[in-house]
């Protein structure tokens, strides 16, 4: 995409940041000309986010929250609004799993991957949706998965979020088409940011095949995509959701 300002006036909250996609995703963003509220967990890491996102000239705020606990999701919206003075893009890439077969699934780690993968999407929606109505538009963008078109053994509670994350946007789509709002779901295979560093048996329970290392897709290219919807003209709607393959012949 055109580093040029297409996005110069409007901010963009943007979760799971500190790391991976997210924070190539704000990064990109505020390249584009937005400025940008970081949530994640890690407070150092969200920081050092945060320095990339000024260092574009764009402003910069860091919210380290936990968006499996209560009700931090919709206090992230009402500081980033308080802080940046209004929310436009909401882009919801945070994520965490749970693996293990059913029968030996704890219902913590259940219940955990379903608030940060499903109800904290949820959450932060609710919260921006009338600001975004009141601004006359906005663009939601959700980051599912591979496992959010087809299920497998031992990952049943990450799948569970995400083909919810699915049922919700499409939710999001159409009550949004009226105001402006448009949302659309993202389903990527593999990243670099994270599979090199999962074990041949953690690759396994992560999913029905183990991708090569080389078969991998570049957060950088997920995000120019992020980046480059956003900053599409209103008119152009996509509600379905855009499946990213993964790419041979990555380092």
């Amino acid at each position: 995409m055109n580093e040029a300002r297409a996005l110069e006036g409007r901010t963009a909250l943007v979760t799971g940041a500190s790391s991976g996609l997210g924070r190539t995703t704000a990064i990109s963003l505020a390249r584009a000309g937005a400025d940008v509220a970081l949530v994640a967990r890690s407070a150092e890491e969200l920081e050092s986010a945060g320095q990339e996102v000024s260092e574009t000239g764009r402003r910069a705020l860091a919210l380290p929250i936990d968006l499996a606990e209560g009700d931090e999701a919709t206090r992230a919206v009402g500081q980033t609004v308080e802080a940046l003075g209004r929310i436009d893009v909401l882009i919801n890439a945070a994520g965490t799993d749970a693996p293990g077969a059913v029968e030996e699934l704890e219902v913590e780690g259940w219940d955990r991957t379903l608030a940060v993968n499903l109800r904290a999407p949820f959450l932060l929606a609710r919260a921006a949706f009338p600001r975004m109505r009141e601004a006359g538009g906005g663009t939601i963008v959700n980051v599912s998965s591979v496992a959010g078109k087809k299920g497998w053994a031992n990952a049943s509670a990450y799948c569970a979020s995400k083909f919810g994350l699915t049922g919700l946007t499409e939710a999001l789509a159409d009550e949004g088409k009226e105001h402006g709002i448009r949302a659309i779901v993202l389903y990527p295979g593999a990243m670099a940011t994270h599979w090199g560093a999962f074990s041949p048996e953690e690759r396994r329970r992560s999913g029905p095949t183990e991708a090569p290392p080389t078969q991998v897709l570049a957060p950088e290219r997920v995000a120019e995509f992020i980046a480059w919807f956003v900053a599409s003209p209103p008119e152009f709607v996509l509600t379905e959701g855009i499946v990213l393959p993964i790419e041979e012949g990555l380092p």
